[in-house]
């Protein structure tokens, strides 16, 4: 795994963050209707050292999803307060790869990352909709 140290931030800029992702280990969409809806292309900091909120903590609402993918208040999910932009979310996993305490960081947030390197960023689909998480839903163009 060949992490690298990311900053990001929401449109605002009220919301600053950096982690270490390895984008080269692909990131995930989803079509479920919470990540659908929020347009969510995630990556994965894994551990508690991952992931540094630089500023905003006052600023960020949380929501946690009511429903049946996930235990009550499992996830938390962040939004900057100004914008609106979901920059990340925190959730804990007792299983592969996660074992722990990780952030599925929007990677449209990231900062400082052109045209070319986002298109070379490796992405499952995940058809969430069906909770069928490991295998893409028939028609991903959409996503």
């Amino acid at each position: 795994m060949a992490t690298h140290t990311y900053t990001g931030s929401c449109h605002c800029g009220a919301v600053r963050y950096e982690c270490e992702l390895d984008l080269a280990a692909g990131t995930r969409r989803c079509n479920c209707r919470f990540c659908l809806k929020t347009r969510m292309w995630k990556a994965f900091a894994l551990g508690e050292g991952s992931f540094r909120l630089l500023q905003g903590a006052d600023v960020l609402s949380d929501y946690r999803a009511r429903d049946s993918s996930w235990p009550d208040g499992h996830v938390h999910h962040y939004f900057c307060g100004h914008c609106g932009v979901r920059g990340f979310s925190k959730g804990y996993l007792d299983m592969a790869p996660f074992d722990g305490w990780f952030h599925a960081v929007n990677v449209a947030t990231l900062d400082g990352l052109d045209d070319a390197q986002l298109a070379a960023i490796p992405v499952q689909y995940e058809n969430g909709r069906h909770d069928d998480w490991d295998h893409s839903p028939v028609n991903p163009g959409y996503l």
